[in-house]
């Protein structure tokens, strides 16, 4: 709106400067740029970003699996640590050696995380895998990634936004030391007796 009322107003002034008027195209095209580039800038990253996200989602998915592992005893003085996959952030669990086998039908034993509240010996919980039995993080699902990836075009497009904007204030910044350039010129061009004109001196 600046930039357009900033067009009007110097339209017919006689105070007008050529970079006045540069000064207020300058600004109506980075208005429009901001316009048209943000929207396209967030959409194509945030598309690029769900394809990526939800191919992640497939491979973790088929990569990944559930199985049921048995306690074998709580590990002394292990903290209780806060889940940081739990949708809440709040949800403890206790680390325990636990038993487990594999997709592939290994047998495998180590320390893992439980939400279980008071692990006893043979209490049974579910943990992720790969094929080969090492425990992995729980897969992404489809709703996380579709998250990411918007937030990953809103970004997208508040850079493009932030990129025009800085390029904006930066040729306005030249342009006016440029301008303020011309005045030194000007006034060591007029001389130490400016303004002294017929006074005698």
């Amino acid at each position: 709106m600046r930039a357009i009322s900033g067009l009007w107003r110097w339209r017919d002034n006689p105070l007008r400067r050529a970079t006045d008027l540069a000064e207020a195209w300058l600004a109506l095209a980075a208005l429009l740029l901001i316009l048209v580039v943000m929207p396209v800038a967030g959409s194509l990253v945030g598309g690029l970003a769900e394809d990526a996200l939800q191919e992640s989602v497939r491979e973790q998915r088929a990569s990944r699996h559930m199985v049921t592992a048995s306690v074998v005893r709580k590990l002394d003085g292990s903290p209780l640590d806060a889940d940081p996959e739990a949708a809440t952030g709040r949800t403890m669990r206790t680390r325990v050696v636990a038993g487990w086998t594999a997709p592939d039908g290994t047998v495998h034993q180590g320390p893992v995380m439980t939400s279980l509240d008071t692990p006893q010996p043979g209490d049974r919980f579910r943990i992720w895998t790969d094929e080969q039995g090492r425990t992995v993080a729980r897969p992404l699902d489809s709703s996380t990634a579709a998250t990411h990836a918007v937030l990953a075009g809103f970004g997208a497009a508040l850079l493009a936004a932030g990129l025009i904007e800085g390029g904006r204030r930066l040729i306005v910044w030249r342009m006016v030391r440029r301008r303020y350039a011309r005045w030194d010129q000007a006034w060591d061009k007029a001389g130490p007796d400016w303004g002294r004109t017929g006074a005698g001196s």
